[in-house]
């Protein structure tokens, strides 16, 4: 099997058809609705909150909340009220189970709901989608993380209608050097491997370092990107706010770390700080620009244009061109 990550990898540009870049359509699809790009901030404590998921829904950009320390149902409640849609996280255990049961009682549905748990193909994973698809069936299920194709066969199977794609491949994440587990160093070719088999949406999470690796991700399969360090240390970002030398900083860690945990025991993630930088919806913006040129690239339109390309890898054994496959 051919191994690579995105720092091998070059996309190669096919004749372009567009007069600028911003006739380009960066959007997507995903659960019945169309979002400006596809890219998702990580749904962790550091990333998002409450504010930045209401801005986000908004705009029109998909957003996933995290599930730390936050009242689901009052969450659900005020994106409702507030007359956007609502997305949300869940683990799979009982208190996860209790906020299905509270919302399916209070007859709220979650247009979203991510089952989000380090180590995704799990009977208990395949447990809580019936359960939440009995309680709550029209939820859109994403369900992950995952790192195989048969481990997104399984997920699809039992009725996830996502799969996040992705083990231990985060600048925040530890869990190779942790468990000797993982798709870290490997992430984008984990993602092809895995595309090859998914009848429905894939988001790859994890081991984006850059706003072309956006697009790479999207030629290997994914509908959707979930990126946390590029979305870290904006001025809005929850992380705390902390001064080095006369440098602004904002503190990121993984949901796995002791940071978040409150405790260390199976920590499969670290803390970093990274540096504040500005506006989010600068980003974001910058973000729909790149999209734009990597489908201008493409000699395409609309953004899966860029699945035809052909690439190349660069240097080790697997080095050369290779064609649509």
């Amino acid at each position: 099997m051919e191994i690579f990550d995105y720092d091998n990898i070059l996309l190669l540009p096919r004749k372009c058809r567009v007069e600028s870049r911003s006739e380009c359509d960066a959007g997507v699809e995903l659960g019945g609705r169309k979002f400006r790009l596809p890219v998702v901030p990580a749904n962790m404590k550091t990333v998002v909150d409450e504010s930045i998921c209401l801005w986000m829904a908004q705009n029109n950009y998909f957003y996933v909340m995290h599930r730390f320390d936050l009242d689901n149902v009052q969450f659900v409640k005020d994106m409702h009220a507030k007359g956007v849609y609502a997305s949300i996280s869940l683990g799979v255990k009982g208190p996860d189970r209790a906020t299905v049961d509270t919302l399916a009682a209070a007859g709220l549905t979650p247009e979203y709901i991510t089952i989000d748990i380090a180590h995704g193909h799990a009977d208990s994973v395949r447990d809580m989608i019936g359960y939440i698809k009995a309680k709550l069936p029209k939820s859109f299920i994403i369900a992950g993380n995952v790192a195989t194709p048969e481990a997104v066969i399984d997920l699809e199977n039992w009725g996830a209608d996502a799969t996040k794609v992705g083990v231990g491949p985060g600048k925040v994440c530890i869990t190779k050097l942790k468990t000797g587990f993982g798709t870290g160093g490997w992430q984008l070719s984990a993602l092809k491997w895995c595309a090859r088999v998914a009848t429905k949406p894939i988001i790859a999470d994890g081991g984006i370092r850059s706003h072309g690796d956006i697009a790479k991700s999207i030629r290997f399969g994914a509908s959707m990107v979930m990126i946390g360090s590029l979305f870290a240390g904006h001025e809005e970002s929850p992380g705390k706010t902390v001064e080095v030398n006369g440098e602004m900083f904002k503190e990121y860690y993984g949901s796995a770390s002791d940071f978040n945990k409150g405790e260390y025991k199976h920590v499969e993630g670290k803390r970093i700080l990274e540096p504040v930088k500005g506006k989010l919806a600068n980003t974001l913006i910058e973000m729909e620009q790149d999209v734009q040129s990597s489908i201008s690239y493409a000699g395409g339109t609309k953004l899966m244009d860029i699945r035809k390309v052909n690439y190349v890898t660069l240097g080790g054994d697997n080095a050369g061109e290779h064609l649509l496959m």
